[in-house]
């Protein structure tokens, strides 16, 4: 048993602990993570984002090479979902190195192994062979993650049941699959799947698909969705899940019963808090895992603090590294900095892609706030044409006497990178946040770009 002490310890290596560990370092902390992985990154980097994407990127080129004359006679055209998915695996390495690297040159210590509070101010980590460390810090930050959640009557044992971390180990090719959850996650696990053609079928547990979205996104989503071959069930929970030798059968409350090769548990969630300690510290935990804590991230013991998903909303990575640095800044200078997390995009990785900042029509109508639309479809721009990816829009919401602009949507091939145009302008203070900039700007041609001229131009037609 060996027995250290830090200015600060980190629990988890993922977004949030690593913009924490680098704020802390850089502000000449002594600074030590502890992570159950081997390697840092996360579930980010090795179970969740990283891979789910690049997976998402290597089914569209597959989709994209059957088109190609030829193609389907090559022996070799028609890849199992395991080959599909060690595609991920070069990306993850190469994140791995560069995040390992970043712990290096900042002189953090990292330490594997489980963590758990014997103290307000001391931690055991079991080591994987056995071994404990027992490791002292003046203040903690705790950004542990988060696991899918498993309802304690659903055998995730079964060959045939999947969670969104171990669906990455599915070998063969489901013809057809069950979606339980149409979340974000849900969401898009079911758009690569049906992308690669599997009979699909979404189970959503509320009455729309993505409700905190705007509206005309939502139903763009739910029309191409259903477009591809996908059937959403609304309003429906799931009485009880049955795993057999040829496939799954869900019974759902409503009387309904569906089969399919695999089920895909998605509904939700849960906070990694469990077995650290924390309750003997009198730091909350709600019924997910989740850590309560203050605007300052902060649990109910000062000098822990908690961010990412272990704290719940907005469970992003973008997000969790924001959070991480806002705590540690709070840490080490007593600031607290929350102004550049009020407006968080959100990046939805369906087919088409989905991204959102700002306010919705739904909420500025409830407000009251008197506003305008702007629109360019994507149909109608030339590099759209050029590519062929011609489905999907951009939607400004402004002002309609000042011309501000309130939220900017969406929906089509690479909306999560063309949102951050009208997130950058959103954010600038007083009359500098204006629709004219879009007006007024010269874009490259042929560009997505220029979507925000013609939308601009949409909506000021609309004002009089």
């Amino acid at each position: 048993m060996s027995s250290r002490s830090f200015d600060v310890i980190v629990i988890g290596s993922g977004p949030g602990g690593e913009g924490a560990a680098m704020k802390c370092a850089k502000e000449g902390r002594s600074v030590c993570v502890v992570d159950m992985r081997h390697q840092v990154g996360g579930a980010c980097t090795h179970t969740a984002t990283i891979p789910s994407k690049a997976l998402r990127h290597a089914i569209q080129r597959f989709v994209e090479m059957r088109h190609v004359p030829g193609f389907r006679a090559s022996p070799d055209a028609q890849p199992s979902f395991g080959d599909l998915t060690r595609t991920a695996s070069s990306v993850i390495a190469r994140q791995t190195d560069m995040r390992q690297t970043f712990y290096e040159r900042n002189k953090v210590e990292v330490v594997e192994g489980r963590a758990r509070f014997l103290d307000e101010n001391t931690l055991e980590v079991g080591q994987p062979k056995g071994a404990i460390d027992v490791l002292t810090a003046k203040a903690f930050i705790i950004a542990s993650g988060s696991r899918p959640y498993h309802p304690p009557d659903v055998d995730f044992t079964h060959p045939r049941v999947y969670d969104s971390d171990t669906i990455l180990t599915m070998e063969e090719m489901p013809q057809s699959m069950i979606v339980y959850g149409a979340g974000v996650i849900g969401c898009e696990w079911g758009s690569m799947f049906r992308m690669l053609g599997v009979k699909l079928n979404l189970i959503n547990t509320r009455d729309k698909l993505l409700s905190f979205l705007d509206d005309e996104i939502v139903d763009a989503l739910a029309y191409h969705l259903r477009d591809m071959g996908c059937l959403i069930r609304h309003n429906e929970e799931y009485e009880r899940v049955e795993g057999q030798d040829d496939g799954v059968v869900l019974h759902l409350k409503s009387g309904k019963k569906i089969k399919a090769d695999v089920l895909l548990w998605a509904n939700g969630r849960t906070g990694n808090s469990n077995g650290m300690g924390l309750e003997e510290l009198g730091i909350a935990i709600d019924s997910r895992g989740n850590i309560k804590v203050n605007e300052a991230y902060q649990t109910s013991v000062p000098h822990i603090y908690a961010v990412g998903d272990v704290v719940g909303f907005p469970s992003l990575a973008s997000a969790a590294y924001d959070q991480g640095r806002f705590a540690a800044t709070h840490l080490v200078e007593g600031r607290l900095e929350t102004k550049l997390v009020e407006d968080i995009p959100t990046g939805i990785y369906t087919s088409p892609e989905i991204s959102s900042v700002g306010k919705t029509e739904r909420e500025l109508t409830k407000a009251g706030i008197p506003y305008e639309v702007g629109h360019a479809q994507f149909k109608s721009l030339a590099r759209a044409q050029i590519t062929g990816r011609t489905v999907g829009m951009l939607k400004i919401l402004f002002h309609r006497e000042t011309l501000e602009l309130l939220g900017v949507h969406c929906f089509g091939d690479n909306a999560s990178e063309i949102i951050h145009i009208g997130q950058a302008i959103m954010s600038q203070e007083g009359k500098a946040n204006t629709l004219l900039y879009f007006v007024n700007t010269t874009f490259n041609y042929p560009t997505m770009a220029e979507a925000y001229r013609v939308a601009a131009l949409n909506g000021l037609n609309r004002v009089f």
